[in-house]
């Protein structure tokens, strides 16, 4: 059986990477060293991850560690961030080793993709649990706020919306006879829309090619309604939404309107950046998001009152009861 200090050499550490010059010191002391980029500004963010709240308790384990790490780059991405380094507190009802090397796979190699090192941690014995903070690095006055968005602007999305939370309906049976008769759990189909659900996909190199060009952004995590409602919310305003015009995902566009309008709506775990940017600069957003090769879509615009409103393909008002994820108040 191996010991706590014995998982952590194991999986966890590494020996240190020349090319990684911000990181004075990784795991294995009391603390990291970090040396920040002289004129830049820190973003930290924490996200905890808890079996049977945020994810199956049987979750394969190298789609859970990729997704452990993803979410948390998904912070950054909304910031402009880019990523330097990550700490990881882990709590494991036992020690399988099987699971830990897949676990600490999809883990590492998200974070090498990202150049984003693991630098300490903790690890414990109980239920399982896993909670990551996330450093990063963005220039001072250059970050995406949630408190910056201005009457006028455009709303836009990054990607695609819904194929997550329509993978969670399969696995729930919440729709039964309403979905499509090729989505069943196990279906080529069902795996296309759960491989956004298990893994999804931060926008990093978007999130950094509208630094200068957006105003404020945020990651959609609980459902557009929500998510956009904290920017509306933070910089007083208000928006109007073309609920027909959010782009549905490709497993999601395959289902009827009024499910199609749900999950674009109040899906949540898409991972996609929703933002806003000035309307004389459309074409400056059409050209981050090739940069980044990620497509972006006009879905609405900020205004100067209070709220939310929401249209169909015809401009006309839909009142749609819809409320996002809360940890709280969602079962």
């Amino acid at each position: 059986m191996l010991s706590e200090f014995d998982l952590i050499s194991r999986y966890f550490t590494r020996a240190p990477r020349s090319n990684l010059h911000h990181i004075a010191l990784g795991v294995g002391d009391d603390c990291a060293l970090l040396t920040p980029t002289a004129g830049k500004q820190l973003a930290i963010s924490t996200d905890m991850l808890v079996a049977g709240r945020h994810f199956f308790p049987d979750a394969e384990p190298f789609a859970l560690g990729h997704k452990c790490l993803a979410v948390n780059l998904s912070d950054l991405a909304a910031m402009g961030a880019r990523p330097l380094a990550f700490t990881l507190a882990l709590a494991l009802p036992a020690v399988h080793e099987e699971w830990l090397a897949a676990f600490s796979g999809g883990l590492l190699a998200l974070a090498d993709q990202h150049q984003c090192e693991l630098i300490g941690g903790d690890t414990t014995k109980g239920p399982l649990n896993i909670c990551i903070t996330v450093f990063g690095e963005t220039s001072p006055g250059q970050a995406l706020r949630r408190d910056a968005a201005q009457p006028g602007d455009d709303i836009w999305v990054s990607g695609t919306l819904g194929d997550a939370r329509l993978a969670l309906a399969v696995y729930r049976q919440e729709l039964g006879t309403e979905l499509n008769a090729d989505l069943a759990l196990g279906s080529d189909t069902f795996i296309l829309a759960a491989a956004r659900m298990h893994q999804p996909t931060p926008r990093i190199a978007l999130g950094q090619a509208l630094c200068g060009i957006a105003h404020a952004a945020i990651d959609i995590s609980d459902g557009l309604v929500g998510d956009l409602g904290h920017i509306l919310a933070r910089s007083g305003v208000g928006a109007t939404l073309a609920v027909d015009s959010l782009p549905a995902g490709p497993i999601l566009s395959q289902q009827t309107q009024a499910i199609r309008r749900h999950f674009t709506l109040a899906g949540g775990d898409d991972y996609e950046l929703c933002f806003t940017a000035p309307a004389e600069r459309r074409d400056a957003v059409l050209a981050a998001g090739q940069a980044a090769a990620t497509a972006v879509t006009r879905i609405g615009s900020i205004d100067a009152g209070h709220g939310l409103r929401l249209q169909d393909a015809g401009n006309n008002p839909l009142n749609l009861q819809l409320a996002s994820f809360d940890h709280f108040l969602s079962t």
